[in-house]
């Protein structure tokens, strides 16, 4: 069908880059070298990642101390910023001047 549309007509109607019916591109070597490159760099990723570090048994709970730490420094910084508690005898204690009600 691409063949027809480029015999009989005098060219790729619209944009010829995009689209149902466009130009296809040519591949330099320069775009072969990036792929492989590119495929390259996945492989190697592939295998690093298909060779862990620690087994099963030792990455289960491994951190449990570091994060617990972590977890009370986070608090504990929360918890110094936030205020003293504040109570309702502090706040009045201005009206107790004089208890005259009071003997």
């Amino acid at each position: 069908m691409f063949l027809t549309a480029a015999l009989f007509r005098k060219g790729i109607p619209g944009k010829q880059w995009i689209g149902k019916y466009r130009r296809p591109r040519v591949v330099t070597i320069s775009m072969k070298q990036a792929m492989i490159r590119r495929l390259e760099i996945e492989a190697e990723n592939e295998y690093w990642l298909s060779r862990p570090f620690l087994t099963r048994e030792q990455e289960y709970k491994h951190n449990t101390e570091g994060r617990r730490a972590k977890w009370e420094a986070l608090r504990n910084s929360r918890q110094s910023k936030f205020p003293e508690h504040r109570y309702i005898k502090d706040h009045l204690d201005h009206l107790n001047v004089s208890k005259k009600w009071t003997s």
